[in-house]
């Protein structure tokens, strides 16, 4: 197996609510040349590091480019000011802002972005959806892994549990490897999801948008969403394929790798 690239760092300017942004990203699979590029959106206390070794894994497997960044306030990149609260939507902003312009900094034109898929997890998968909804021929497809399109009780108890967790156990310290500031990290992505405000958002209504092949996975055992989620995905996006693993908890590219894999390569070549 291929290792992947060391990080790299690009600037960019995503608008008013962003400013400059210092964001820390990875190619994975470089010397895969004019292949499509998959990008990867980590969850929402992800970044580049976190992925560990799967993106590559999943490029060689699909003959593709990868890239793996981390989002403001994540990893390397520009952290978040510690008096600074995300707004409700924030996926939104990241989706419509942020990646668009890492895009273009990277020089990644129009062609590429018309062959490029996106593989999101988490917080990220709910990006790759709101990005295939925001520019719906800017990209071949998406997967989306465990993501949230509304918000759930369990997903709100298990992330109040979590800040318990961070806040009495070394869980903050095994965090700190993977961001310059854990706290703002941390409590960034806390603090949206346990605001009774956000407790009604939902991005159902955008759905119905997406042109792109759409792929959504669950695991029946996940303590942060139940298949509710990528139902309600089916019903408003009729083309979109479901995969529901068994055995499997939030982290299908933790928990079950093989099945994952099989099922985007699976997926992907349906489409080729």
């Amino acid at each position: 197996m291929q290792e992947t690239t060391a990080s790299n760092f690009a600037d960019l300017a995503a608008g008013e609510t962003y400013g400059p942004l210092r964001i820390e990203y990875r190619w994975v699979n470089p010397a895969a040349g004019d292949a499509p590029i998959a990008v990867f959106l980590h969850e929402g206390l992800g970044s580049v590091a976190m992925w560990r070794d799967w993106p590559q894994s999943l490029c060689e497997r699909l003959g593709m480019r990868g890239l793996v960044y981390s989002r403001p306030g994540y990893g390397w990149s520009t952290p978040r000011a510690h008096h600074v609260k995300w707004p409700a939507d924030f996926m939104t902003g990241q989706a419509q802002h942020v990646l668009p312009a890492l895009l273009d900094a990277l020089d990644i034109d129009m062609r590429e972005r018309q062959r490029m898929w996106l593989i999101g997890h988490s917080d990220g998968g709910s990006i790759a959806l709101l990005y295939a909804a925001l520019h719906p021929a800017a990209l071949a497809g998406a997967v989306a892994i465990a993501p949230h399109v509304f918000v759930e009780d369990l997903s709100v108890a298990s992330i109040a549990q979590t800040k318990q967790l961070y806040e009495s156990t070394d869980l903050r310290a095994k965090l700190s490897r993977y961001h310059a500031d854990v706290d703002s990290a941390f409590y960034g992505w806390n603090d949206v999801w346990l605001n009774p405000a956000f407790r009604q958002w939902s991005m159902t209504h955008q759905l119905a948008a997406i042109r792109k092949p759409l792929l959504a996975v669950q695991g029946h055992d996940d303590n942060y969403g139940t298949m509710d989620q990528i139902d309600a995905i089916a019903d408003r996006v009729p083309h979109a394929q479901l995969i529901k693993l068994d055995a499997c908890g939030h982290s299908p590219h933790r928990d079950a790798p093989d099945a994952l894999n099989e099922a985007i390569a699976a997926f992907v070549a349906q489409q080729r």
